[in-house]
């Protein structure tokens, strides 16, 4: 269980992940109370494409390579996140992801989350929220489909 300070610190991360921004300090303070840190070694895989998505990953120290499938491959560093729509849909993978350099993660699994969001609907809305306002401006943008 993080510490209040740990909590803190990483509801100040996840205050820039675009899927929390409509969520208040509390309710971030209340999303990242449910992280956990997860180190991996350097080339050693997260999660593999396909698997059920069931935990959001957020990058504190380190770098990973994300290898979606026939596509090219990028990285993340200290600050990025991954697997966000884990947390709403358990949808499979849709990517390889390998920790380049050994890395530690904040990791926010399913079924806490959704315990949580079902405790505070408000929550729940902010999400609401965030999602319709992210779909909006998709529509607005259609190449970015």
């Amino acid at each position: 269980m993080p510490t209040d300070s740990t909590t803190r610190g990483w509801a100040n991360v996840l205050a820039g992940v675009p899927l929390f921004a409509g969520l208040s300090k509390r309710q971030l303070n209340r999303v990242a109370a449910l992280g956990k840190p997860r180190r991996f070694p350097r080339y050693t895989a997260v999660v593999r494409a396909g698997d059920r998505g069931d935990t959001f990953y957020v990058i504190l120290e380190g770098t990973v390579v994300v290898r979606p499938p026939g596509k090219r491959a990028s990285r993340l560093h200290a600050g990025d996140w991954f697997g966000e729509m884990a947390l709403l849909d358990g949808a499979p993978r849709a990517a390889d992801v390998e920790a380049e350099t050994e890395v530690l993660l904040m990791a926010i699994g399913r079924p806490a989350f959704r315990k949580m969001i079902e405790a505070d609907p408000k929550v729940a809305v902010g999400l609401l929220t965030t999602l319709a306002e992210r779909l909006r401006a998709a529509e607005r943008s259609p190449s970015r489909w």
